[in-house]
């Protein structure tokens, strides 16, 4: 069994700043891609940033320069820091990972996702 935990949302004013973590645990053999997407009241879920195991980042434009996403791979942990937060940004935001697994002999990766945190700015 393999579990997302997201913690870290909250409520902030415009400008301010918070930070995401998501840890996965279980039965892990490695992590690959990670990611944090978003999810905003009557909208569909859209990617936010990602990053590999290697570190090479990539973010949405709408969030690139004020948003940070870095990562311990000791910890199989991922981490957002949000900057100069918008009202825009008011989301639930969900961990997302490629992870593999042992099944048997073998190995296989697939795809996990957390239960969601909700971050609200508002002043």
């Amino acid at each position: 069994q393999v579990q997302l935990v997201e913690s870290g949302g909250g409520l902030v004013q415009p400008g301010g700043s918070l930070r995401l973590s998501c840890a996965a645990s279980g039965s892990i053999l490695s992590v690959n891609n990670m990611g944090w997407y978003r999810q905003a009241p009557g909208k569909q879920r859209e990617w936010v940033t990602s990053i590999t195991r290697g570190g090479n980042t990539n973010y949405a434009d709408s969030v690139k320069g004020r948003f940070t996403v870095s990562r311990d791979n000791a910890k199989n942990t991922l981490y957002l820091q949000m900057n100069s937060l918008k009202l825009e940004d008011t989301a639930v935001y969900y961990c997302n990972a490629a992870i593999i697994t042992a099944r048997g002999l073998l190995s296989a990766e697939d795809d996990y996702w957390g239960q969601g945190t909700q971050v609200t700015v508002s002043s």
